[in-house]
């Protein structure tokens, strides 16, 4: 309680309170005769200290977090969800799965709308899937999902309710002649990300790497060999079901670079500037430059220069473009980039490793 001292009086014992007491007053509240007759207020303790003294004491201990779920979504996919996204908003998020897209509010958990519905009538009649589907970065009405034909559609929710119509349709028609019972398997896109200015759109199929600006859908600005070694093992792949596998992919907060994984727990990282021919590989393990080669440059694959040339190397199992040995049994298939620093983390096996550059 602060008071007034100015005042006189405070219930008629503010005034007298200082004066009239001869004894000391503590800080916890309490008084001493003995320590107000001293001439000093030193006090003395005996060698030793004093043993019913008790300080505390400050122990370490291991944290252990455990995750706790606060709301369960159920009930609204028949076949297994392959992506989610939240909303520029803050409030919705979508989540998609191979034959639907479905809209939620964050703090609605048992009802959700169906806006992107690809089921035929007959099953039969199935000739495509969805693969992944993210929001735009800053215009909560757009997203874009990508399919197992290796086509992007970005589509506006203001549109209509349902939206079986697209805005815009981001695919790359093969050359006529170039077809092949693989075509369709390695072109089905696993991974499409925004780039953080919402300008461009990274996609990932088995083969490549492939940059769309949202301006232009007559094809990717860019496209980076990933997997060219393999083409050759490609009846391989298919046999033993690697052909299959789904690698995301990531861009840099600055949107100078994109990254993807490999096998043998490697990344790439390109650089995706015009002209850049910046190319490298890591290893996602203590010494990431433990694999790495001299000569490691590799320019990025324009409209104008995309060709579907065998690299050397490819003719020789078990070996790729830069003379490595590669394995199929590892293989790195998710990482991230922190959306402002220059820093990246990959999940290799059980273990998750960050690079810092």
């Amino acid at each position: 309680m602060n008071l007034d001292t100015s005042q006189s009086s405070y219930n008629g014992t503010a005034s007298s309170s200082s004066s009239s007491s001869s004894r000391a007053l503590l800080a916890n509240g309490g008084c001493s005769e003995k320590l107000y007759n001293c001439p000093n207020n030193d006090l003395a303790f005996p060698p030793g200290g004093c043993a019913s003294l008790r300080l505390p004491v400050v122990t370490s201990q291991d944290l252990n977090h455990v995750a706790r779920c606060r709301r369960v979504y159920a009930h609204a996919h028949d076949y297994h969800i392959n992506s989610i996204s939240t909303n520029s908003d803050g409030e919705t998020y979508i989540s998609a799965d191979d034959l639907r897209i479905n809209l939620w509010n964050l703090e609605i958990s048992n009802q959700s709308f169906n806006i992107v519905d690809v089921k035929p009538a007959n099953m039969e009649d199935l000739t495509e899937v969805i693969t992944c589907a993210e929001f735009h970065p800053t215009h909560c009405n757009t997203l874009a999902y990508s399919s197992s034909k290796g086509s992007i559609r970005l589509i506006d929710l203001r549109q209509s309710a349902l939206c079986d119509n697209h805005a815009k349709l981001f695919e790359e028609h093969e050359a006529s002649g170039s077809r092949s019972f693989f075509t369709e398997i390695i072109a089905s896109v696993s991974d499409i990300k925004f780039a953080r200015d919402g300008r461009h759109i990274l996609s990932r199929d088995y083969m490549t790497l492939k940059l769309w600006d949202v301006n232009m859908d007559s094809g990717p600005v860019a496209t980076f060999q990933v997997h060219e070694y393999l083409r050759p093992k490609l009846c391989d792949l298919y046999e033993n079901d690697s052909i299959f596998d789904k690698f995301e992919c990531c861009l840099s907060g600055d949107g100078l670079h994109v990254a993807t994984g490999s096998y043998s727990n490697l990344f790439r990282v390109f650089g995706c500037t015009p002209g850049s021919e910046e190319a490298t590989t890591l290893e996602a393990s203590r010494n990431p430059m433990r694999r790495q080669v001299a000569n490691q440059t590799r320019p990025a694959r324009t409209l104008t220069s995309l060709t579907r040339a065998v690299r050397r190397g490819g003719e020789n199992p078990g070996i790729d473009a830069n003379g490595n040995s590669y394995d199929l049994s590892t293989k790195l298939l998710h990482l991230a980039w922190h959306p402002t620093e220059n820093s990246i983390a990959c999940a290799a096996a059980n273990s998750l490793y960050m690079y810092y550059a």
